[in-house]
């Protein structure tokens, strides 16, 4: 009797599986999928949603060849069969073509956009296919199709095709040479008029990024009725982040609506159709006592955004397939205290800037390359700390370094306490120390960058004349 094991194929993401038949004089019993074992010998954990069978009553019944918007475990109860697979992605693999002799002791794992057909090779074969999606008449209209005689696929039925038993829509498929390939998985950006958002959809020109004015995610049937076919990820980029605002009345509820009620939408949807979501959280989630912050440290909001983000968190934690990133003072294309700094150095004002708030600068660029790694790279989900790393400094000494990097004294840059630059202004409660802990993010392969090596970066752009844009959450 054979091991369980999974070996791969020529076909990138097409795995056989080896399946032990147990049996004796009164026929076998096989574990036909058994996710905790097979997941740990490397078959993808698909979490399947709806089981197919197909019967087939004579030798020579040939079905396909279709690729469908969803994996599948393909397996039989009874019988034999000819497998065959053939790549119809985008990419280097397309026309891959890849076939096994199937009896009931082996699976085979087709990812999405490869297609399958097979030819029942003995009477009364039952063929089984576990699928992650449900069947629709939505996703029908996304399969795509290949002629089973196409010579250019080098397929041998064992019974010719023409003694085979063979639907006529299938015999109508066409050839490769006319196929379209089926199209990557998306990923949406949703909030991409943001400083992140920008940076993300200029690190994924492939994806499709929606603004506000594109899907108010807020809007719970504006999210459900979005065309969610065929999106694997989304990325939130979106988030009421005017702290001071968020303490007034109107303030609050907007926090509230977006950074809360929007994430809630978002989370459905991505429950209800195993999309992985990665939602971006902030040092704002911690009251500051503690002088670095790890990933496992429990909130304690001081404030209403604070509390907001700390609630989505939450929420977002309830998904199996989720990213959290919590990040600190970002810097991206549009509104932000460094562009602040270096407006006043060029207008000549001298402002005073607190020092006794202690953190690190992210810039948007490389917090969309750190969530990039993350996806690309298949890291346990979960949470992960993303800043830049270097010495911990203070608003002040950031406002400083830019006044000298836009040739100015740093000596123009006053230090004051939050205390007294709250004088007469209504501020959020801020935490002291922002600084996050990075070596989780570290440990799954991601550097991140010096901050102030990017800042010099920054704002040496900022000074051969980059536009300033301003910022939409």
């Amino acid at each position: 009797m054979r091991e369980l094991s999974v070996r791969t194929t020529n076909i990138p993401g097409v795995l056989v599986i080896d399946l032990p038949l147990h049996g004796d004089s009164r026929g076998w019993f096989k574990e036909n999928w058994q996710r905790a074992k097979m997941v740990a010998l490397g078959l993808p954990d698909f979490e399947p949603v709806q089981n197919n069978m197909s019967y087939n009553e004579e030798a020579g019944v040939t079905r396909g060849l279709h690729a469908e918007p969803w994996d599948k475990l393909i397996s039989l109860a009874t019988g034999r069969i000819l497998g065959a697979w053939v790549d119809l992605r985008e990419g280097p693999s397309f026309g891959e073509t890849f076939t096994l002799e199937l009896g009931p002791d082996q699976a085979v794992y087709i990812p999405r956009g490869v297609a399958n057909g097979y030819q029942a090779l003995e009477p009364r074969t039952a063929y089984s296919y576990l699928v992650n999606d449900h069947w629709s008449l939505e996703a029908k209209a996304s399969y795509t199709f290949v002629n089973l005689a196409d010579p250019a696929l080098g397929i041998a039925w064992p019974i010719p095709l023409t003694e085979a038993t063979i639907s006529d829509a299938d015999r109508e498929h066409p050839m490769l040479a006319d196929v379209t390939p089926f199209p990557p998985a998306k990923t949406v950006i949703v909030g991409a008029g943001g400083q992140l958002g920008r940076a993300l959809a200029k690190a994924l020109p492939d994806a499709v990024a929606l603004t506000h004015a594109d899907l108010d995610i807020t809007d719970a049937a504006a999210v459900a009725a979005y065309p969610w076919q065929g999106v694997t990820t989304i990325i939130n980029a979106a988030a009421h982040t005017a702290v001071d605002a968020a303490e007034s009345e109107t303030g609050r509820i907007a926090a509230w609506r977006l950074n809360v009620g929007g994430v809630a939408n978002l989370v459905e949807v991505a429950r209800s159709r195993r999309i992985t979501l990665v939602g971006v959280s902030t040092d704002y989630v911690f009251d500051g006592t503690s002088t670095d912050h790890g990933e496992d440290e429990p909130v304690s909001p001081l404030g209403v955004y604070g509390q907001t983000k700390a609630a989505a968190d939450a929420l977002l934690a309830t998904l199996p397939r989720h990213y959290l990133i919590r990040t600190s003072w970002v810097i991206g294309d549009g509104k932000n205290f460094v562009r602040t700094m270096a407006d006043l150095a060029s207008r000549g004002v001298k402002p005073a800037v607190v020092d006794d708030q202690y953190g690190r600068l992210t810039f948007a660029d490389d917090l969309a390359a750190g969530i990039l790694h993350l996806l690309h790279t298949n890291a346990a989900f979960g949470t992960y700390n993303l800043t830049c790393d270097g010495p911990i400094v203070t608003w002040c000494d950031v406002a400083k370094r830019v006044f000298e990097l836009t040739g100015h004294e740093a000596s123009d840059v006053t230090p004051t306490t939050t205390q007294a630059y709250g004088q007469g202004k209504t501020l959020a409660a801020r935490p002291v120390h922002s600084a996050l802990l990075l070596d989780k993010i570290k440990a799954v392969g991601f550097t991140p960058p010096e901050g102030d090596a990017r800042l010099r970066e920054y704002v040496s752009a900022l000074l051969e004349g980059e536009p300033t844009a301003s910022a939409e959450n």
